[in-house]
This record gives C-alpha cells, structure tokens and sequence, in this order.
C-alpha cells in the first residue's frame, strides 16, 4: 500500500494561545467538554510534569510499521504535536531515540503514539514530551504504507490535521476548532468554581455541601 502524503494543516492558533491552553489542565477541558475528547487511561506520559499544547500533525502507521511517521517528522514545525495511530499495538515500537533526536532538532511540541515507543530512558530525559500506550525493545519494519495528515484515531479519540492537541499528567485531550469557542471562558469559571471549594473545604464544610448533592435517600431514585 502506498503511503499517503497530504498537506500540512494551517496555523489557527499562535504561541500565546498555545501558552495559554498549555496552563488549563486536562480534566477541566474534559469537564466543559461533558467528559468527551479525551484519550483512553492507557495513553500515558513517560515523564511526570511533561505538559504540552499544539496543533496535530497525525500520523497513520500500519501496524508494526514506522515510516509514515518518518515521512510525518519530515514535514514537521516548530510547535507540532505528532500523534500516531499505531493501531494500539504494543509488541512493536514504531519510535524512538533517533526519531525523537530528530524531532526534538525540529522544535515538535510533543509527541502522542497509541501504540509502543523503545529507548526509554533516552526519551524520559530529553525534555520534549512522549505520551505512549506501552513500550518494548522490538524495532518496528518500514516500507508498508500509512497516512500523513489525515483524520486517524489516537486513544480512541478521532483527531484531525491541526486539532488543539493538549497533555499533563492525566493524559491527553483533543479539541475541535468547532469547539473552541467559548471554551476557555468557561474552563476558567470551573477553575475558579474549584478553587471556591477547596476555600469552603479549608473551612470546614464537606464535598455534600459545596457540591450540591441531593438528600442521600433521593440519590438513585
């Protein structure tokens, strides 16, 4: 099978914006986004405090298979987050230290792999975020096919060319340019909604109180 190469998307978000988004944690995201858009447990970060923001650069890997990912970091920019469906695969590792020297030299943002990584340690300490399903020392083959900057699956969540692309210690949500009006208003209402309970905490009230609940014996009902 060929290998798709389609164009990189546009920029509909500059380095402020990405800065920005980069501070709002992931599960307050998820929240005003009815709890959708985020990636499954599984999709981890290798490094504690390795938190990122970026427009996608997707990849699609055959399974076993790297080298539409090296076709995508060959396209890479400053700022990109390349997210792969390796198709969950965990006996192969389609990245590593060579491909993450490389992407670091380029300025990508982070990388996102629902599938294996090898070189561990060596991607712990560089500095540019990995987020991964698993890892193995088993090197991955080349040569059959995938997609570059095409609609793919990561974690189980579709992703798009230039999707908002965001991670920290939770793990990685995906946000739509159709959803991102009105978005950041909102998740820093709940922050400050938060931030009032942990103050009412402090104080001696209980999660019941500040959080509404209903009468026990009408929960259920």
């Amino acid at each position: 099978m060929a290998l798709e190469l389609n164009d990189a998307p546009k920029a509909w978000l500059d380095e402020d914006a990405l800065a920005t988004w980069s501070e709002i944690p992931v599960a307050i995201i998820g929240d005003e986004l009815n709890r959708t858009q985020i990636m499954r447990a599984a999709i981890k970060p290798l490094a504690p405090g390795s938190g990122f923001a970026g427009q996608a650069l997707t990849a699609r890997c055959m399974v076993g298979d790297n080298s539409a990912l090296h076709y995508a970091l060959a396209g890479a920019w400053p700022g990109a987050v390349i997210v792969a469906d390796a198709g969950g695969f965990e006996d192969t590792a389609v990245w590593g230290g060579l491909m993450h020297t490389g992407a670091k030299q380029r300025g990508v943002a982070a990388v996102v792999i629902d599938g294996a990584v090898r070189d561990v340690a060596e991607l712990r300490d560089s500095g540019l975020p990995v987020y991964v399903r698993a890892a193995v020392p088993a090197g991955p083959h080349k040569g059959f096919g995938g997609a570059v900057n095409a609609t793919i699956q990561c974690g189980g969540v579709p992703v798009s060319p230039g999707d908002l692309v965001i991670g920290d210690d939770d793990g990685v949500i995906v946000i739509r340019p159709d959803q991102i009006d009105g978005l950041m208003a909102r998740c820093r209402a709940r922050m400050d909604k938060e931030a009032a309970i942990i103050e009412g905490l402090k104080a001696g009230k209980t999660t019941v109180e500040l959080t509404g609940l209903p009468p026990a014996d009408e929960i259920g009902k």
